[in-house]
């Protein structure tokens, strides 16, 4: 798959996740968003290496190493949001419990306009 095909799944991935966030909260609805951000989260990191082969640069080998890379390229101004995303998404992959959900889904209306921020850079 080439940089142009991750880079438009990235960016369709993102539109569904704010579309999901749109919605009213139900128990459907959050564990729908969470299943989104994971695949943001993923096509994030990955469109990441595919943008430093391109520019010829060391291709990071982590989602921490690509977004650490990406933050000193310019491509992200908020690395906090980013290193933080990965620790929530090693949460909601390795866990599951009701209030967990709750507090993950809050957290994941902040993460569109970082996703967006991304693929503007």
């Amino acid at each position: 798959m080439n940089d142009n095909y991750k880079r438009a799944d990235f960016k369709k991935s993102v539109s569904n996740l704010a579309l999901i966030l749109a919605e009213p909260e139900t128990a459907i609805v959050r564990d729908a968003a969470i299943k989104r951000f994971e695949l943001c989260y993923e096509l994030a990191w990955k469109s990441i290496q595919e943008a430093c082969r391109a520019e010829g640069l060391e291709v990071c080998k982590s989602p921490k190493s690509c977004f650490k890379q990406a933050f000193q390229q310019g491509w992200i101004e908020d690395e906090r949001a980013f290193l933080e995303m990965i620790q929530k998404r090693h949460l909601t992959a390795h866990t599951y419990n009701e209030n967990f959900a709750r507090e993950i889904y809050t957290r994941l209306k902040q993460y569109p306009s970082a996703f967006k921020s991304l693929l503007e850079k």
